[in-house]
């Protein structure tokens, strides 16, 4: 389902303003086929954990960043050391007859990433503009936060 401005506006509207369940936030940004969607934060209330909210979230900014903003790919950093959360965007979940297909792979590393002591890792997900899924081979090297592109 593709959802328009006013519908994620709307969404957003609920999520934020009067239940202050969930977010996401994200933005596109890049040039030429590193033009992609770039998630900044995905929040849940601890309340409302597990129940697979951010995943739907996530496949929304997914959605959006492909068909509405025609990204190559969508992008988010995530620290080395928190498992649960690298798990949680490697995973492909059926949940009741729909796919939340988050699919996402460690592109590489950026040492230091997080104030300067702890590493980052870039995972990525290709989108449909990426026939060839070039955005998300794997980098063979570490890089360093004054590698990164911020186009």
């Amino acid at each position: 389902m593709l959802l328009t401005g006013n519908d994620v506006l709307g969404l957003v509207h609920l999520a934020l303003i009067p239940l202050k369940l969930v977010a996401v936030m994200g933005k596109v940004e890049g040039q030429g086929e590193s033009w992609h969607g770039h998630v900044t934060a995905v929040t849940v209330a601890p309340e409302y954990r597990r129940q697979q909210l951010a995943k739907k979230l996530m496949n929304l900014l997914e959605d959006i960043s492909d068909k509405i903003d025609k990204a190559y790919f969508v992008d988010l950093f995530v620290r080395a050391s928190n498992t649960p959360a690298i798990k949680m965007y490697e995973k492909v979940i059926i949940l009741e007859l729909s796919i939340l297909d988050l699919g996402y792979v460690i592109y590489r590393r950026v040492l230091r990433y997080y104030s300067g002591e702890e590493d980052g890792l870039d995972m990525r997900k290709a989108l449909s503009r990426d026939v060839e899924k070039k955005s998300i081979i794997p980098l063979k090297r570490p890089v360093t936060p004054d590698e990164l592109e911020y186009d």
